[in-house]
């Protein structure tokens, strides 16, 4: 396997840095914004995840003055995607479809207080 998608796949498995991922989804913040966000962590270990995913290219760190702002880069999620779920989603969709309008045809009707139906 492509170790770039291998250091992708390092940087998604632990759950901080997925959640610094979504901070990022709004926009570009800095490095105190981000911090901020994790009040039970270190800006030391913060700075520590982001590198994580700078080393995965999911984050590019720009500096401007004495701020370092963090970008979302979106295109090594995207790698993933066309690796790793597009080829699968047919297998995967088709049958969870099937199951989930199996499991709902046989689900009772719920009734109000009153036993009418909604």
């Amino acid at each position: 396997m492509d170790e770039r998608l291998d250091n992708v796949w390092k940087a998604l498995s632990d759950p901080t840095r997925r959640e610094i991922l979504d901070l990022l989804r709004t926009g570009p913040k800095t490095t105190g914004e981000l911090a901020s966000g994790f009040p039970d962590l270190t800006r030391f270990a913060v700075m520590k995840h982001l590198g994580v995913l700078e080393d995965a290219s999911l984050v590019i760190a720009r500096k401007e003055g004495r701020q370092r702002w963090n970008h979302l880069n979106a295109v090594p999620l995207r790698r993933i995607y066309e690796r790793w779920v597009s080829k699968y989603e047919d297998q995967w969709a088709g049958p969870l479809v099937n199951l989930k309008r199996s499991i709902e045809s046989k689900r009772p009707e719920k009734k109000t207080e009153q036993g009418e139906q909604p």
